[in-house]
């Protein structure tokens, strides 16, 4: 990548480095001087924002939660005076409050430049069309994806999400090139272009997904059915603005994060030390200009990894893997800890199947019962009973549980426009 970019910083690590050490300087004594919450979690820790000298520093620093978020409901974390605040987004919460983050103009511009990387990153130019189809509202998706594509120069079609007729009628009428949505509503449009035999009336070139786990099999599915030259898969989250923290690159071995604006830790979730490196653990991360609401050591819940070494495509910023699930996502299941994932791994070995899967949780007679229902690909000629003894078979073996498994015709699970529900839990129902 040494071509010049619009967009994209071309940093040597010792300047990323002394970005983070700027940044972190800054942010400690801008959240203690603004905000009550931090100056007292700060004062706890027995740390002086003052004191701040290099950036080992960080690991003095105290923790930040969802529960923080939620407990200083409806402007939490704020560090500068309200009349500052220009906008809020917000997330849903696990205890019925929801997660309100503030943004001054600075964040919002600092979002969109951030988001524009992205889409330099993705290999588009101002002629592209992004078709927007993620949500809008309270939620930073839709918000997000817009702002920088216009800020990038594409021309933008923001329909949200589903409206499957519209979204067709956009794909053929204005010919888009660029799809924003999830992996879900990504295979789902797929599906009814197949159906409706569209795929050489449509422009599609590229595609860029997130907000959801997904695995290889699923993006394989819809780069065919939608005819893609290539799909990025997107991080972000509302505390930290928004999607858009960082994107695949073509190479495809990890998500290059913009390092010069936050810094990522990645922890044991349950002792909260680092991890070995490339090992997986709990995201964790550290704003470095955010000024309405900054984050310090933010607990994401995010699973990943850091990627060691250089990216084969030569772009600085360092990556980490896609994010594989969350540290809540765990389900425990005849006291075995089980992560959605894992699953998705096994009938990642099945060719015979869709990416479609689903995990319903019962309990009967005290005794726990997780039963596994999987779509036939439509082209698979097999004998469904005999697929589903071969897939509880590798469960057994790869995760050790006994589980049921239903193979079902293809398109009878639910489908979704936004994040598909993988897990059924009904134990406490039952």
């Amino acid at each position: 990548m040494s071509k010049r970019h619009r967009f994209l910083p071309d940093l040597h690590p010792e300047e990323i480095a002394a970005r983070q050490l700027a940044g972190l300087k800054w942010t400690v004594a801008h959240a203690a001087k603004g905000s009550p919450f931090y100056r007292k979690r700060l004062k706890e820790a027995g740390v002086d924002p003052a004191g701040i000298a290099s950036l080992d520093d960080l690991r003095r620093l105290p923790f930040t939660t969802a529960h923080d978020l939620q407990d200083g409901y409806p402007l939490p974390l704020l560090s500068v005076p309200e009349k500052d605040v220009v906008r809020i987004h917000a997330s849903s919460g696990t205890t019925g409050k929801r997660k309100v983050l503030s943004y001054t103009q600075a964040d919002i511009d600092t979002w969109k430049n951030m988001f524009a990387r992205c889409y330099e990153l993705a290999g588009l130019t101002t002629l592209d069309r992004v078709q927007v189809c993620v949500g809008y509202g309270l939620w930073t998706a839709g918000a997000g994806f817009q702002l920088g594509s216009e800020h990038f120069g594409a021309l933008t079609v923001p329909v949200g999400p589903g409206m499957m007729e519209i979204q067709l009628q956009m794909l053929v009428d204005l010919q888009t090139t660029c799809l924003c949505s999830t992996a879900s509503m990504a295979l789902l449009l797929g599906e009814e272009v197949e159906r409706q035999g569209l795929k050489d009336k449509i422009a599609l070139k590229r595609c860029i997904f997130g907000a959801e786990s997904h695995t290889p099999k699923m993006r394989r599915q819809f780069e065919q059915a939608l005819g893609l030259e290539a799909s990025f898969d997107i991080a972000g989250m509302t505390e930290l603005y928004g999607p858009g923290t960082g994107l695949e690159c073509e190479a495809r071995t990890g998500i290059h994060y913009w390092a010069d604006l936050f810094i990522v830790e990645i922890l044991n979730p349950a002792t909260l030390e680092p991890v070995e490196p490339g090992q997986v653990g709990e995201m964790v991360v550290t704003s470095l200009r955010k000024e309405a609401a900054p984050l310090i050591r933010y607990r994401t819940r995010d699973l990943t990894r850091l990627m060691p070494g250089a990216c084969t495509c030569g772009y600085c910023m360092p990556r980490h893997d896609r994010i594989q699930g969350r540290s809540d996502d765990m389900f425990i299941f005849r006291g075995v800890n089980i992560y959605p994932g894992q699953i998705a791994a096994v009938l990642e070995k099945f060719k015979q199947l869709s990416s479609e899967y689903q995990i319903c949780l019962r309990r009967q007679e005290g005794l726990d019962h997780m039963q596994v229902r999987l779509e036939r690909r439509p082209d698979a000629e097999v004998e469904s009973a005999a697929l589903a003894k071969a897939v509880s078979d590798e469960i057994r073996r790869q995760i050790l549980v006994r589980s049921e498994v239903e193979v079902l015709a293809p398109g009878a699970l639910p489908r979704s426009f936004a994040k598909t529900k993988r897990v059924l839990d009904e134990r406490d129902q039952d």
